[in-house]
């Protein structure tokens, strides 16, 4: 896959009969004819830096990228969500859905999310384990910050996809060694990329020019790569 310029289109899936899919879709000039959906976290929305710039580098290896933002953030413009946990993962799924629909998906789809986003994207995948080819967790939260003992990986031996995980050495919500155990917990193949300095938020000044085109470049050799069977 090689660079290749694409444009940025305003999405919406009319058709929803719920919270419609809303937000951004990025089309390479160049389809390799996969496609992912990146959602945010709790904080923020599907135009943070973050996601606009790691969709881009994405677009660029030939992947069509929808980033949307979840229905909890669609009803409320600010604030974290509340009790939407279940219509997230719906909303993920319609995402998914309208992603396959694109003309120009017609290989692999893949499921992605920050924080929040990505740990409803996992567990939707859990639920479905035909719904995504693999997982692109960004700073997955593994635990709230100063609470190891509460971790959120009680589903992670029912996923079924490959899962990529990015991960700050700074984030409170799990160290890089923390992460790294729990990876293991998947009966699938994992990755995990360590972000130097970075905390949950991964993009920094110091880091904003390089380190979306690294994500995108681990990402794509990660599912490239022919996954071995899965004994059950």
């Amino acid at each position: 896959m090689g660079a290749t310029a694409s444009k940025v289109l305003p999405f919406e899936d009319a058709l929803s009969t719920a919270t419609p899919v809303r937000g951004y879709i990025h089309v390479p000039q160049n389809p390799s004819g996969g496609g992912l959906v990146l959602t945010h976290g709790a904080g923020t929305n599907c135009n943070a830096p973050l996601f606009i710039s790691v969709a881009s580098a994405l677009c660029e290896t030939g992947l069509t990228v929808l980033r949307c933002d979840l229905p909890f953030r669609q009803l409320r413009p600010h604030g974290p969500p509340r009790s939407d946990q279940h219509r997230d993962q719906e909303g993920l799924r319609r995402a998914l859905e309208a992603l396959r629909a694109q003309p120009n998906v017609d290989a692999g789809v893949f499921l992605g999310g920050h924080s929040y986003g990505g740990r409803q994207g996992s567990l939707l995948a859990a639920s479905a384990p035909g719904l995504a080819d693999a997982l692109l967790l960004l700073s997955y939260p593994l635990h709230p910050p100063k609470s190891p003992h509460q971790v959120r990986t009680a589903h992670f031996p029912e996923l079924r996809m490959p899962a990529f995980f990015v991960h700050g050495t700074r984030d409170g919500f799990g160290t890089i060694d923390e992460m790294a155990s729990a990876a293991n917990l998947i009966p699938a193949r994992t990755q995990l990329l360590p972000v130097e300095s970075a905390g949950h938020e991964l993009l920094s000044v110091r880091n904003r020019e390089v380190l979306p085109k690294k994500i995108a470049s681990a990402f794509t050799r990660f599912i490239e790569r022919k996954a071995p069977k899965i004994t059950l």
